[in-house]
């Protein structure tokens, strides 16, 4: 059985719930970690964990909404962190792409969430984007916050720095697309990975361009199984060895 360790089910997408998870669960895929992006998500995301068993949940302010939040927000994530279904404080990070005139704001953001990590022993979902020095920078002044670097797709070098800090790394469909170089270190990094399809983005090839969905866990695990010659049973049991390794479900 497989796990979709990050995912956007919100209804800003999705119609019906009961579909997606019967339409995953038909292809072994039977846990749902929805990650929160800001106040309005991560309200809907403590609503959906209560309505669904397979639904766990994670909440933060993303470094894209970092112009919009207000302290009550940052407050508000905070008193969430009670929840029994709130597994982890996420998606967190910082993203350089569309600008880097807010960069010491994106900073103290992510450092602001990281304390509350640290504070209340959370593992973080980490956002990073044209940002990596600053993300491991930042994360070192945290050594006791562990989590998962979502849409891995950096080096083998920078893997490496962040298996050693304690971080797992989110593989999703990026790893199928013919351009992507993520494929080639696969195999260096198999024992430290767990899948996610960051729904309704980054749909596996042959797929690409059409909706995410949470079942295509299955396209994204036979490609990494075919990839590396192991069985599909070998990796879910190593995926889900290091879900439990990070989240406490």
């Amino acid at each position: 059985m497989f796990t979709d360790t990050h995912c956007h089910l919100f209804h800003e997408y999705y119609t019906d719930f009961d579909m997606l998870i019967s339409d995953a669960t038909d292809l072994k895929v039977t846990r749902f970690f929805l990650a929160g992006t800001n106040t309005v998500t991560n309200s809907e995301v403590v609503s959906l964990v209560s309505l669904y068993p397979s639904f766990y949940g994670c909440v933060g302010i993303h470094p894209e909404d970092v112009d919009n939040y207000v302290l009550e927000d940052l407050m508000k994530l905070e008193s969430y962190l009670s929840n029994d279904k709130i597994i982890a404080i996420g998606e967190i990070g910082l993203d350089y792409h569309y600008t880097k005139e807010n960069k010491e704001t994106q900073k103290y953001l992510f450092e602001t969430q990281l304390k509350l990590a640290d504070k209340y022993s959370f593992p973080v979902v980490i956002h990073s984007r044209e940002a990596t020095e600053d993300t491991i920078s930042i994360l070192k002044k945290f050594p006791n916050v562990k989590g998962v670097i979502h849409s891995f797709s950096g080096s083998l070098e920078t893997a490496k720095i962040y298996i050693s800090m304690g971080y797992k790394l989110g593989i999703n469909g990026v790893v199928t697309f013919k351009n992507s170089h993520l494929k080639e270190i696969l195999p260096d990094i198999l024992n430290s990975i767990v899948l996610e399809t960051d729904s309704p983005y980054l749909t596996p090839h042959p797929f690409r361009g059409t909706t995410n969905e949470p079942k295509n866990i299955s396209l994204i695990a036979h490609f990494i199984a075919d990839y590396t010659s192991i069985s599909l049973e070998e990796l879910a049991n190593l995926t889900n060895k290091n879900i439990k390794e990070i989240f406490d479900i």
